[in-house]
C-alpha cells in the first residue's frame, strides 16, 4: 500500500476499516489527524461499519500502570465520533501478548477488544504486572489471553537472581568499583584480634557483626570518600525507583536497597581484612618485606644455578643495576598479597600519615584487585534480587527487570481473517523457544527461480534460513495461543460493494 503520511485509513471488505494513527512522542494524535479521521467517519464510515484502530503504544495499559491519562484526542474520536464502531484496538511496544475483552453490561463498550502484541521486540516484557487491569473509560474488561502466562512471567523473573551476572557481566566493572568506594575509608582494619580470639562460633559471629557496625559508625563520623559514595548511591537509588510509587515509598525502597549494598561492602571488607590478618598471624604473609618473592628467587637461583665466575655481578654492573632491579620490582608487582600485607602492617604500626603517596597508591591498588574480585558476584546478586523483589512483589521496574534478562524467546505474531459471514477472526501464533543455530534453506533458492510467481503466503519455503535442528524449527513448534471472533454488525445489509477494499489518504 503506498503511504505518503504517517497515518492512514484502509477500507477492507465487508464493511471493516483499519485506522492507523500516529501518536508520535506525546501519545496522542494532533489536530490534523483528528480532523482527517473525524471527517472520514462522518462522510465514509457507515453506522453499521466496524473499525480497527492501530497505534504503536497501548496507552490503555500504560496509562493504567502509571496512573496517567494520555490520548485524549484518540478517546474523543472513539467515544464521540465512532460511537461503538471501534471493535478492536491493536498496539505493540510492550514485548508480550495480552488480549482483553469487554465485560457485557447495560452500557455500550468503549472498545470491544484490546490487543497488545509486541512479541517481535528485542527482549521480553512481563505480563503479570498488568494482571489487575480491569477498566478503561468506564468499561470493564477481563484478560482472556496472555503470552507468556502470568505464572510463566512471574517464574521468568526469578532469572534476575540466578542469571543477572551471567547476562550482564559488564555490570561487574561499575559494581565492583562502587563497592570499593563504599569500603575505601575503612581500609585497613588494624584491630581485629578480638574476632579471632573468641572461642565459640556464636562469639565469632557477634564480634564480627559488632565490627561491621563499628565500621559503619566510623564511616559516618570520620570518612569522607566512603560517606560521599554512600550518599551518591542513595540519591541514585531513590531516583532509580519508578514514579509509580509514592515519594515516601521511593525513599524507603532506596534506603533498603542501599543498605543491602553497604552492608555487603562492609562485610566483604572485613572478610578480606580477616583473611590478611590470619595469613600474617600464621607467617604466610609479611615475613620478609616487599621483596619476599625476589628473595625466594635468589635463593633458588643460587642453589640450582651457581655462578662461580661472577657473571651475574658483571651483568648487573654493565646494565647499571637494571638487571636485578627489573626482576625485583616485577616480582613485587606480581606478589600482590605480600605487598598488601607489608603495607598494611606499616600503616597499622606507624599510621597512614607515615606512608608516602606512592606507597598509599600501591596499597589501595593491591586492595582493589582482591576486593573487586570478591565483590562483583555479590553486587550482581543483590541488584538482581532487588529487581526480582520489585517486579514480583511491588510490580515496578518491569522494563529493567526483563530487559536485563535479554530473553529472545516467546515470539508471536497476530493474523486477521474476515470470513464469509463478515466476522473478523483473530489468530495469534507463538513460538516458545527461538532456535539459536540456523542454516540456509536450499529449497528457498529453487522456489525463487520458479517462473510462476506466487503470493508469499503460498510459499512452501518463505525464509532463506531454517533452524539447524528440525526439533527446534518454528514450523514444527508454532502453536495458536489465542483465537477469537469479532462479529460484524448488520450482516443482513452486506452487499456486493462491501466486498471491495481500498485505502484513503489525506
Amino acid at each position: 500500500m503506498p503511504q505518503k503520511k504517517s497515518y492512514f485509513a484502509l477500507q477492507l471488505p465487508k464493511r471493516w476499516w483499519v485506522f492507523g494513527l500516529d501518536l508520535a512522542l506525546h501519545c496522542d494524535i494532533d489536530i490534523y489527524q483528528f480532523k482527517f479521521f473525524s471527517e472520514l467517519v462522518r462522510d465514509k464510515v457507515r453506522e453499521d461499519d466496524s473499525v480497527i484502530i492501530m497505534t504503536h503504544e497501548p496507552n490503555w495499559l500504560i496509562d493504567w500502570y502509571w496512573n496517567d491519562v494520555t490520548g485524549k484526542n484518540v478517546s474523543h474520536l472513539i467515544r464521540d465520533h465512532l460511537m461503538g464502531r471501534c471493535k478492536l484496538r491493536v498496539a505493540g511496544d510492550l514485548h508480550h501478548y495480552m488480549h482483553h475483552s469487554y465485560v457485557p453490561s447495560d452500557r455500550p463498550p468503549y472498545v470491544q477488544h484490546f490487543l497488545v502484541n509486541g512479541c517481535g521486540g528485542a527482549f521480553l516484557h512481563p505480563t503479570h504486572v498488568f494482571r489487575n487491569f480491569e477498566e478503561s473509560h468506564g468499561t470493564s474488561y477481563k484478560c482472556t489471553a496472555s503470552y507468556p502466562s502470568f505464572e510463566d512471567s512471574s517464574r521468568i523473573a526469578l532469572g534476575n537472581i540466578l542469571k543477572f551476572r551471567k547476562k550482564n557481566w559488564q555490570f561487574d566493572i561499575i559494581g565492583g568499583f562502587i563497592y570499593f568506594l563504599l569500603a575505601f575509608s575503612m581500609f585497613p582494619q588494624c584491630h581485629l584480634d578480638h574476632i579471632l580470639k573468641d572461642n565459640t562460633f556464636s562469639g565469632h559471629v557477634r564480634s564480627f557483626f559488632r565490627a561491621v557496625w563499628d565500621s559503619f559508625i566510623y564511616m559516618l563520623d570520620c570518612s569522607y570518600i566512603s560517606l560521599a559514595g554512600a550518599m551518591f548511591l542513595l540519591v541514585a537509588a531513590i531516583s532509580f525507583v519508578p514514579s509509580r510509587v509514592s515519594r515516601k515509598r521511593k525513599v524507603i525502597i532506596g534506603i533498603l536497597h542501599v543498605s543491602a549494598h553497604l552492608a555487603a561492602a562492609l562485610i566483604l571488607m572485613l572478610l578480606l581484612e580477616l583473611g590478611v590478618q590470619t595469613c600474617i598471624k600464621h607467617n604466610l604473609l609479611a615475613t620478609s618485606g616487599y621483596h619476599t618473592l625476589y628473595e625466594w628467587y635468589k635463593y633458588v637461583e643460587n642453589e640450582h644455578f651457581p655462578d662461580p665466575t661472577g657473571l651475574r655481578a658483571r651483568i648487573e654492573r654493565w646494565t647499571f643495576g637494571l638487571y636485578p632491579a627489573c626482576i625485583k620490582y616485577l616480582m613485587s608487582a606480581f606478589d600482590v598479597p605480600e605487598v598488601m600485607a607489608v603495607t598494611r602492617q606499616d600503616i597499622c604500626k606507624n599510621g597512614m600519615d607515615s606512608l608516602p603517596r606512592g606507597g598509599a597508591v600501591i596499597y589501595y591498588a593491591s586492595v582493589f584487585l582482591y576486593f573487586w574480585v570478591f565483590s562483583t558476584p555479590v553486587v550482581s546478586l543483590i541488584f538482581g534480587s532487588y529487581l526480582y523483589i520489585c517486579i514480583n512483589w511491588l510490580h515496578i521496574h518491569f522494563d529493567e527487570a526483563f530487559s536485563s534478562l535479554r530473553i529472545a524467546n516467546y515470539k508471536s505474531f497476530t493474523r486477521f481473517h474476515i470470513n464469509v459471514k463478515g466476522d473478523l477472526e483473530v489468530f495469534t501464533l507463538a513460538v516458545d523457544k527461538v532456535p539459536k543455530k540456523w542454516k540456509l534453506d536450499t529449497n528457498w533458492d529453487a522456489e525463487q527461480q520458479q517462473q510462476q510467481k506466487k503470493p508469499s503466503y503460498l510459499w512452501s519455503s518463505p525464509s532463506k534460513w531454517r533452524a539447524a535442528s528440525l526439533h527446534h524449527d518454528p514450523l514444527n513448534t508454532v502453536r495458536v495461543v489465542d483465537h477469537f471472533v469479532i462479529q460484524q454488525t448488520g450482516k443482513e445489509n452486506l452487499g456486493p460493494a462491501d466486498l471491495t477494499n481500498g485505502s484513503i489518504t489525506d
